[in-house]
């Protein structure tokens, strides 16, 4: 598997395009896609991953910030442009940008989402998930194996 890691420029000709969308939060959230990357490593694709390894969580949040008004647009355009989005609710989280981009791309046929319990908001992702057809997994294990899959 070839990984892009945010903000480096993607395209796809190396076949399956996955994004890692879910939990991201500093030191809280699990790498769960250090796991992802390393269990798929002997596919043939690409994954796109949103955790930027500069990430400065002092940076402003705000269209007028250049830095990361680059983060937010390369993650709707990998996200418009995956053919799979896997996403991860890390229970130790809030994780609302996960939530926001659930109900983006919530029918766009092309999500797979593991929330546990102990989820805050397991609730709304499980209506959701169902209201939509979106596959819904309780475990990273079981996350990966739908992923592999789906690649076939």
């Amino acid at each position: 598997m070839k990984v892009i890691t945010a903000p480096e420029a993607f395209d796809f000709k190396d076949g399956y395009s996955i994004f890692l969308a879910g939990s991201i939060e500093g030191d809280t959230a699990q790498r769960w896609q250090d796991i992802v990357i390393e269990k798929l490593k002997n596919n043939h694709g690409t994954l796109l991953n949103p955790r930027r390894a500069a990430w400065d969580a002092s940076w402003k949040q705000d269209i007028e910030n250049p830095v990361f008004k680059e983060q937010v647009c390369w993650e709707l355009e990998a996200l418009e442009k995956a053919d799979l989005i896997v996403m991860y609710f890390d229970k130790n989280t809030k994780s609302p940008i996960s939530l926001l981009e659930l109900g983006l791309f919530a029918k766009s046929r092309k999500l797979v989402v593991c929330c546990p319990d102990g989820f805050w908001r397991k609730g709304n992702v499980t209506i959701v998930c169902e209201r939509y057809h979106v596959s819904q997994v309780q475990s990273l294990e079981e996350l990966i194996y739908e992923v592999k899959m789906k690649m076939g």
